[in-house]
């Protein structure tokens, strides 16, 4: 189980009386996010005052037409890209208010991003792809870092590939290497932009099935997805249109 190769590292874990230190009571909380871009056709808002709490261990879909938003939240999340106004909550951190340095490395350990093109370096090996986070976030020894990538790799069917590179392997196998360096550094949070959108149907599948077996393993996952069948299989589905919740009653935690 990929669970076995994953040490706990806490950065967000536990919230103290049952809140985190920015008084959110969810792991991960956005509150009155906005976000507004300027064009050469004037002014554009992404995000409209978004209200948005996940728990723990849960598997968030995102749904909603080209254009909606859906990027522009997850990119709030990782901070990838900063709200104009509001705040983002995750575990004891105000990501909003980070630093560029800071931002990059409290990223590389608390949030792992799965792209919908992998993004994988071209130039550097599959094994060499998945040791990249422990690298630059300083985790693990050296041994360690090959040790535990390769294990990952087993998890993910792709240790056989570990010598290649990226282009010698499917999109599908990206996908799956992909997967892997995303949970290199254990983070409690994944964030995946339309992981499956550039895979044939058989292969989103076996990604999906990645994805709820890290769910059941503990991680927290928002994931936006074209495919509404398989946003049903999530924890609950949030739907976006023209830069706002739809469906606002299900942007708070969904309790069975």
């Amino acid at each position: 189980m990929l669970g076995r190769w994953l040490k706990r590292s806490g950065s967000t874990n536990g919230a103290s009386n049952g809140r985190y230190r920015n008084g959110n009571e969810c792991l991960i909380e956005l509150r009155k996010v906005v976000k507004n871009y300027e064009t050469a056709a004037g002014d554009f808002t992404a995000l409209k005052d978004i209200n948005l709490r996940v728990d723990s261990g849960e598997f968030v879909a995102v749904i909603g037409k080209s254009g909606s938003g859906k990027s522009t939240l997850i990119n709030m999340l990782t901070g990838i890209d900063r709200p104009t106004s509001g705040q983002v909550l995750v575990g004891d951190t105000a990501v909003h208010t980070l630093s560029e340095g800071k931002l990059a490395e409290w990223r590389g350990r608390n949030v792992g991003v799965i792209f919908q093109f992998f993004q994988l370096l071209p130039t550097l090996t599959v094994i060499e792809n998945v040791m990249l986070p422990m690298d630059f976030c300083h985790m693990y020894s050296t041994r360690e870092r090959r040790e535990r990538a390769m294990h990952l790799l087993e998890q993910v069917e792709m240790s056989r590939h570990a010598h290649k590179l990226p282009s010698a392997v499917s999109g599908g196998e990206q996908q799956r290497v992909a997967i892997a360096r995303a949970v290199a550094n254990d983070p409690p949070i994944l964030a995946a932009d339309e992981p499956t959108g550039n895979l044939d149907s058989k292969t989103a599948e076996s990604v999906f099935r990645l994805f709820e077996r890290l769910v059941d393993e503990g991680k927290t996952i928002l994931m936006v997805t074209h495919d509404r069948d398989l946003s049903k299989r999530a924890t609950r589905v949030v739907n976006l249109a023209d830069g706002e919740i739809i469906n606002p009653a299900l942007s708070e935690v969904a309790y069975d």
